[in-house]
């Protein structure tokens, strides 16, 4: 494929996604839900959140990502004693000239890995929060525009509650996906364990590039999408926000619910349709696009209610429910 794509552009495109899962599954066994999450994020311009137990190759799929987009990387180990300014940068005075110069900080790339975001407190957590939404840094009274492509690809641990803090829900909302990495099967394993962890030594080829993958943006951008599945989309979003009208309507979800998505969920959701439809080889979205998006776009974006955590009810199960619910144009 061409940086600048042919007329068979939709056809090329599917053939370079599978370049890229191919090349990615080199390395990553058994982590196709995982190489898509990331593969979407990217070509929707947006950001991805991994949540798995450790272990499971969440960082590993990252750096091989990185190495197969030609893209500047860096890594940020979030850790308690961590400091805004060591992600975003800092003003040095310099005593020969008695000026302050910008000191950037590792934001200051096309792909940043937060690893164990959750291990750093909110005021960390909150200097990637200008970065994620406007691609840009502000740094003293100087605002410093971001690389083009940006993206930010964060891990977090489930299961460990001390040392960590809650990733606010402000943050959380800035991502475009949040995909839950889970065990692999016992075939699977068997290959993982018979690399003997060597696994990143694997070598990788370059499949994309900064322009690649802006052509592709663009691409997505094209692909068409009826105004009755936008409809559907919003009446999905909106079926996640309590209120009397929505407990009629559907039933015991809304008690389980404190707070639903946002706006940007919905866009969030066609964006993701979209990549979905690239995925097929498709130039338009339909309603099974927009099925296998909803839950890794809305689980890290409902506030669960304390009726649900007593039922031990998750996000995953009431995005389900509403998608049997809502009406399928």
């Amino acid at each position: 494929m061409t940086d600048d794509m042919d007329d068979n552009r939709f056809e090329v495109c599917s053939e370079l996604i599978e370049s890229c899962r191919a090349e990615l599954s080199k390395r990553l066994v058994g982590q196709g839900e995982v190489v898509d999450g990331i593969l979407t994020a990217a070509f929707s311009g947006g950001h991805i959140l991994l949540e798995g137990v450790p272990g499971l190759a969440k960082t590993l799929a990252i750096k091989s990502f990185a190495e197969i987009s030609g893209l500047g990387f860096k890594r940020i180990q979030f850790t308690p004693d961590l400091l805004p300014a060591d992600v975003s940068g800092t003003l040095i005075y310099e005593q020969n000239s008695g000026r302050f110069s910008v000191r950037k900080g590792p934001v200051f790339t096309n792909i940043v890995l937060a690893d164990e975001i959750n291990r750093s407190p909110a005021k960390v957590q909150s200097a990637l929060l200008e970065a994620m939404a406007e691609r840009q840094v502000t740094i003293g009274e100087e605002t410093h525009p971001l690389p083009r492509p940006f993206m930010v690809l964060a891990t977090q641990n489930p299961i460990e509650q001390e040392g960590t803090y809650d990733l606010p829900e402000a943050e959380l909302d800035r991502f475009l996906l949040k995909v839950k990495v889970a065990y692999p099967s016992p075939e699977d394993e068997v290959r993982i364990v018979k690399t003997n962890g060597r696994a990143v030594d694997i070598p990788l080829m370059q499949i994309l590039s900064a322009r690649k993958i802006e052509s592709i943006r663009k691409l997505v951008d094209s692909v068409q999408c009826d105004d009755k599945i936008v409809e559907y989309i919003v009446s999905i979003v909106n079926a996640t926000r309590p209120d009397k009208k929505a407990q009629k309507r559907q039933g015991e979800i809304s008690k389980y619910i404190s707070f639903g998505a946002s706006p940007r969920a919905g866009i969030a959701m066609l964006q993701c349709a979209k990549v979905q439809a690239l995925f097929a080889g498709r130039s338009f979205v339909l309603p099974d696009d927009v099925k296998k998006s909803a839950v890794p776009v809305l689980r890290h974006r409902i506030v669960l209610s304390y009726e649900a955590a007593a039922d031990s009810v998750s996000t995953d199960e009431l995005v389900e429910k509403i998608l049997d619910l809502m009406p399928v144009p």
